[in-house]
């Protein structure tokens, strides 16, 4: 009897011991099931309400840091500027930023550069960090892209100060001309000197303030507005016509060929005063005695056929180092021969301008001893016309992305792979 008492005894005693167990390991399991892990943190965060979707509308790159300095959330476009990298913001002195704010809850913003990543040429990014404290323990960084618009008013004001130098060298002329001119009075040679020399200076005054409402014009115009169909015969005879007198002077032979009876689509005033300044420059900067060939043809083109105009010359050349700023205004790649030939280095920015607004491009192929060619690329009539129904075509804006200065690319082509090898014989005109 004794012995059924101790065995019921001790079988209680595991019973509740087994239950206390149970019971124990259970809430232990409770506990370490809403105990937050080190990956919940990071792929799990807590974000305030509604801060997630005002995230995901910002232009600016956005970080969301914690209390530790790790990521909670990044934006697409800071992971692209490399803020963002192993989960970690790479960027130390945006991360001391985040550490003070966090110490005092204070709002800091400064502008710093950036190494560009995937470059070796020592571009730098220039973006504007801005961090502020997002509830209790998180921070919110937001980082600006501020490179365009820097570059954007870097040439603004090249533009202006060049600008300013330009009219002023022929208008400060003018001014001792007309100085020399009065001293002069009673010597008639030197009056009539002095007087062909302000002729002179006031027609390349002239010349540079037309060419400036020139670019202003293709810049903010759209020309496709009062577009019509264009040939390109007649775009041709009209540039050797401009440019018949400098070529004559010169005995400089201009010769016409290609593909005849081509279309294009656009504005007629702005495609031709882009053709006859290529034909212009190309006089301007051969030797006397030489050869500039204009020639047309049609290639077919991922986007549509397109026509292209090359105009050939066998002048000096223009080596690789400035090849890759021609288009750029102001630029001049012999300084003494423009002012000998009264150029205002703002020729090819317009064809530039043009041939962009049009859908198109103009490449350079060149080397120094050997001539130029510079081919107009233009969608042909049809190409172009369905293009402008079916959407607005994209203007070039003065104030934006119409100061664009990127280098104009250049064609691996040489002149006996260009059109000439398969036109026909071109029509010399004197």
């Amino acid at each position: 009897m004794d012995v059924n008492a101790a065995v019921a005894a001790a079988a209680a005693i595991a019973g509740v011991l087994t239950g206390v167990i149970a019971m124990l390991a259970f809430r232990w399991s409770e506990r370490e099931q809403k105990r937050p892990t080190r990956t919940s943190l990071h792929t799990d965060p807590v974000l305030p309400p509604g801060v997630d979707t005002v995230l995901s509308v910002l232009r600016s790159s956005a970080v969301v840091l914690d209390e530790a300095d790790a990521v909670v959330k990044a934006s697409s476009a800071a992971y692209a500027l490399g803020l963002v990298r192993g989960g970690k913001l790479a960027v130390e002195p945006m991360l001391q930023m985040a550490r003070d704010t966090r110490r005092d809850g204070e709002i800091r913003q400064v502008e710093l550069d950036l190494p560009r990543r995937g470059t070796g040429r020592g571009e730098a990014l220039a973006v504007s960090a801005r961090v502020a404290p997002l509830g209790s323990r998180l921070v919110l960084l937001l980082v600006e892209d501020l490179t365009e618009a820097r570059r954007i008013e870097a040439v603004r004001r090249d533009f202006v100060a060049n600008v300013s130098h330009e009219l002023k060298t022929p208008v400060g002329a003018l001014s001792l001309l007309s100085e020399a001119v009065m001293d002069a009075s009673d010597d008639p040679e030197a009056v009539e000197r002095f007087a062909g020399r302000m002729q002179i200076e006031a027609t390349r005054l002239t010349s540079l303030v037309q060419e400036l409402i020139d670019l202003s014009r293709v810049q903010n115009d759209d020309p496709l507005e009062d577009a019509e169909p264009v040939r390109v015969d007649e775009l041709v005879a009209e540039a050797i016509d401009r440019c018949r007198h400098q070529a004559g002077t010169k005995e400089i032979t201009m010769a016409a060929g290609g593909t005849a009876d081509l279309h294009v689509w656009g504005n007629r005033g702005q495609l031709a005063a882009a053709l006859g300044n290529l034909v212009e420059n190309a006089v301007n900067y051969s030797p006397a005695r030489t050869r500039v060939g204009i020639a047309a043809r049609k290639v077919n083109a991922p986007g549509g056929e397109h026509i292209e105009i090359a105009v050939t010359d066998q002048g000096i050349g223009i080596s690789d180092k400035d090849k890759e700023r021609i288009f750029e205004r102001f630029y001049r790649v012999d300084p003494a021969r423009s002012r000998a030939t009264g150029g205002t280095g703002l020729g090819l920015a317009i064809v530039k301008h043009v041939a962009a607004s049009h859908g198109g491009e103009v490449t350079v192929w060149s080397a120094e001893g050997q001539g130029s060619t510079f081919t107009l690329r233009l969608p042909e009539a049809g190409v172009a016309r369905d293009r402008a129904h079916q959407q607005p075509a994209r203007q070039i804006r003065a104030g934006g992305a119409g100061l664009d200065e990127e280098a104009g690319r250049s064609t691996p082509t040489s002149p006996e792979s260009t059109a000439y090898e398969t036109l026909p014989a071109p029509e010399v005109l004197p």
